[in-house]
Parts: C-alpha cells; structure tokens; sequence
C-alpha cells in the first residue's frame, strides 16, 4: 500500500502540520496580530493541501491506475472501481 510504503514522507509532512498548528496556537496565546495569525493559517492550508494531493496522486497511482492485484481482468476492473469510488468519495468530502 502506498501510505505504508511513503510512511516516512507522509510522517514528515503530518509532523510538520502540527508544527504549524501549534505556531498559530502560541500566535493566538501571546495576542499576535491577526495578519500574521492568518499568514499561519494560509500556510497551515496549502501545507494540508499539499499533503491530500499526494494522497490523491498516490491513491490513482495504486488503486486506480493499476491496482495490481494479479488477477483476471473482472477482478482486476473490480479493483480499479474500487478505488475510484473511494477517490470520488474522498473528493466530495474534501469540496464540501
């Protein structure tokens, strides 16, 4: 699976989400000014951003591109549906 094999680059990328999270709480905390709280939450955007579409490029790689599972064209057209549905429905959330 694709998150298991980039585990540690997607690691990363949570791990540094968090740092941003925690720089917009310490921002809040000592009363900064709200342009430079907002500038924290554009990056805090663009960094989650960046994450789901290489979640979404990882999972039409694997899952729907090529699922890979070895078997017979039904299983395999099976597998690719599969994984589209969930990208379909991922995205939906995510537009909400």
């Amino acid at each position: 699976m694709h998150t298991i094999r980039n585990q540690t680059k997607l690691l990363a990328r949570v791990r540094r989400l968090k740092g941003q999270m925690e720089a917009i709480e310490r921002a809040l905390e000592v009363e900064r000014p709200c342009g430079e709280i907002l500038n924290l939450v554009a990056s805090v955007r663009g960094a989650v951003q960046g994450l789901t579409v290489e979640l979404i490029e990882d999972h039409i790689r694997e899952h729907v591109a090529a699922p890979g599972t070895g078997a017979d064209r039904e299983q395999e057209q099976r597998a690719r549906e599969q994984g589209a549905d969930e990208l379909i429905e991922v995205v939906r959330r995510y537009l909400k």
